[in-house]
């Protein structure tokens, strides 16, 4: 058992102690935010275009008409079949329905380096509905650090070169000093320019996870032992 079973009056007084913590986390949260509204930017000058359904497109197209951009970058080499499993966890806890980031002048689309045709066909097994993109031939996803050749551009990976990536405690981070690595991207539009705003990477990306966020409020947390697979497999 998780806790320790009290009286109704135990477990209120603990509540209470516990809530002045979460309220003290939110409201720091809420502190943070602002301050990321106000970091710098990053003009984009480069040209890139990607493979959609409908055809080539511009990196200004993937707005779809509106000012902000969030991109997932999916990880899905040109030589996998299927997309990654961690990154279909990040995709099944993306929003259902598009329809209120829209309103707020924003669209969120992904972008993955594997053909749109092996895109496509993943995309209908899992049953998603949002906009995804093919990078590939292109350098999207060297310039954005999310997949790493060192022949191609210098070693990044969550603002850490070659030497800091090979020389992290955690094992499990050395892996991202070569291939597909998972991130997200936000920029902004004005007028005929794009400004890159924003990117986080591996536990940044743990905030969007509603799964996680819904079972840390249980007693038995998120079950890490449970072993991660694509949602039609379970």
């Amino acid at each position: 058992m998780a806790g320790q079973v009290v009286s109704q009056d135990e477990f209120i007084k603990a509540r209470k102690e516990f809530l002045a913590k979460e309220k003290a986390a939110l409201r720091a949260n809420d502190e943070l935010v602002s301050e990321l509204r106000h970091l710098p930017m990053v003009k984009i000058d480069k040209e890139y275009t990607f493979d959609g359904p409908n055809g080539e497109v511009t990196f200004a197209d993937l707005f779809d008409g509106r000012k902000q951009l969030i991109i997932y970058h999916f990880m899905f080499a040109p030589e996998d079949e299927v997309g990654c499993d961690g990154c279909s966890f990040q995709a099944d806890n993306l929003p259902s329905s598009l329809s209120h980031l829209h309103a707020r002048e924003t669209t969120l689309v992904l972008v993955s380096r594997a053909p749109l045709a092996k895109v496509e066909k993943f995309k209908a097994r899992m049953g998603w509905a949002f906009p995804w993109y093919s990078s590939f031939g292109t350098d999207f996803n060297y310039d954005f650090h999310v997949t790493n050749d060192e022949t191609v551009t210098p070693v990044q990976y969550n603002y850490k070169g070659k030497d800091e990536i090979l020389n992290d405690k955690n094992p499990l981070n050395r892996v991202h000093v070569k291939g597909e690595s998972p991130g997200m991207s936000v920029f902004l539009r004005e007028g005929g320019d794009i400004f890159h705003t924003y990117s986080t990477f591996a536990r940044g990306l743990d905030t969007m996870l509603v799964t996680n966020r819904l079972l840390d409020i249980t007693p038995l947390g998120r079950q890490d032992e449970v072993d991660l697979k694509y949602h039609d497999e379970y």
